[in-house]
């Protein structure tokens, strides 16, 4: 384990709650060095629910950073507060969730730092004192190991790539607060407005153990997908001919345009399996395809592939999962 500190930006909601894919990060950091977390929140600080889940995850320190009237989401903000709290306290690895957002923040911190920045990572080892990080290239067909040569590495994971396991000590982490004026092209970034989603019991996609997703073969219709995916307590996911035809919103779809997923489970139903799709969701722990074409590419990765009509195959596992779980 190295001596430096690890920087693990938390990604949080408007309540001031973590969001889940985080305590991975804080566990994963653990076992590099000294954990000490980052929160942009402006006016905002954690709950008593955050904080206490950053003591049982054994943050040593929390760095709050206030950027004066600037938008604390914005992404050239977010990457000048890290940027200043690195300087601060010199970390050798800085950890983020790999969200779309996240992604830029970490080109931008690799820019203003001269650090290495892996994006998409899901697995991380030191091999002779050196970190050496996994991930999917060319859609998820190759897998390769990276390591980082400069001074500090900006990793960014895909959700799941760590298991949650509490530190073996709980602490009491100190709080460091920073006031960061943001100067250059990023002081002229201005938020012009914003949507809040509706609310929705489901989880978020990119962060979902469990997603069922329709394609082409739903023609239009996804009351069986999103039965299902209640059934299971998953996110509701859709291929790029689904949004394309306005079947569902487009922050559904799944693929290299898409969000990118890595649940425990995906279910496709409906799903071909081109290419664009595969690629964002081929990481996926244990895939299940349900296909009427016995051809479908999908069939190819899968773990558990079903011929049959998807509209006789899902209502059939639905009813099943409830009477299972009462």
């Amino acid at each position: 384990m190295t001596t430096a500190p690890v920087l693990v930006l938390l990604d949080h909601t408007d309540a001031g709650a973590l969001r889940p894919a985080v305590l991975e990060l804080l566990s994963l950091g653990r076992g590099i060095g000294p954990v000490h977390a980052v929160w942009v929140g402006g006016a905002l600080a954690p709950s008593a629910e955050a904080f206490a889940a950053l003591g049982e995850a054994g943050v040593e320190q929390v760095h709050t950073v206030a950027v004066g009237d600037h938008h604390p989401r914005l992404t050239p903000v977010v990457a000048q507060a890290l940027a200043a709290v690195a300087a601060a306290v010199g970390p050798g690895t800085v950890l983020l969730t790999s969200s779309f957002e996240n992604k830029e923040v970490a080109g931008r911190l690799g820019v203003l730092t001269g650090a290495g920045v892996v994006v998409d990572a899901t697995g991380l080892e030191q091999v002779e004192g050196r970190l050496v990080v996994t991930k999917g290239v060319f859609a998820g067909t190759w897998t390769t190991r990276c390591t980082v040569r400069t001074p500090m590495a900006v990793l960014a994971f895909k959700p799941h790539a760590a298991e949650v396991v509490p530190a073996a000590a709980a602490t009491t982490p100190a709080v460091v607060a920073h006031d960061v004026v943001v100067t250059g092209s990023a002081a002229r970034v201005v938020l012009v407005e914003r949507t809040e989603r509706a609310p929705s019991d489901r989880p978020d996609l990119g962060a979902a153990q469990v997603v069922v997703v329709g394609g082409r073969g739903t023609d239009g219709d996804f009351s069986a997908v999103e039965d299902l995916a209640d059934a299971l307590g998953g996110a509701v996911g859709a291929t790029r001919v689904a949004t394309d035809e306005g079947w569902i919103d487009q922050d559904a779809q799944i693929g290299q345009t898409g969000v990118t997923v890595s649940p425990r489970l995906y279910i496709g139903a409906g799903v071909s399996g081109a290419v664009h799709h595969r690629g964002g969701m081929q990481s996926a722990g244990t895939i299940v395809a349900v296909n009427s074409d016995p051809e479908a590419p999908i069939f190819e990765i899968a773990d558990l592939g079903i011929v049959g009509d998807l509209f006789t195959v899902l209502p059939q596992a639905t009813a099943e999962i409830r009477r299972l779980r009462g």
